[in-house]
């Protein structure tokens, strides 16, 4: 179910320093992008960012879990954590857990292309 547009436009306002993200609604919530590599998710009104096996400990540090779309299904956790809730109150550090998202997802994308 698509959850709150004015939560999503918020998200967008506090991610502008990236540049122009973009919020596309998909699968029941909404796909963040930037130069066409999603790297960020909203589902029920929490921002999600995209992790790898780089990224993942810190968020794992802070008790911070990757999301999961099925809540009878754990296994199924996809590769995106929210930041603290800190991150909300600092500009600085919201880019702090945005910008290594960004980056994840150009690392997906090349990964991705050489297998072509």
């Amino acid at each position: 179910m698509v959850k709150s547009r004015a939560y999503v436009d918020h998200v967008l306002e506090l991610l502008a320093p990236l540049g122009e993200v973009k919020a596309r609604a998909m699968f029941g919530g909404w796909g963040l992008s930037l130069d066409g590599l999603t790297f960020a998710l909203v589902a029920d009104d929490v921002l999600y960012l995209k992790v790898d096996a780089t990224t993942l400990p810190a968020y794992e540090a802070l008790g911070l879990e990757r999301f999961v779309p099925f809540a009878d299904q754990p296994e199924k956790a996809m590769n995106y954590c929210p930041p603290p809730d800190t991150a909300f109150d600092d500009p600085e550090e919201l880019m702090a857990w945005a910008r290594p998202a960004l980056e994840v997802a150009r690392r997906a994308a090349a990964g991705k292309r050489k297998k072509r």
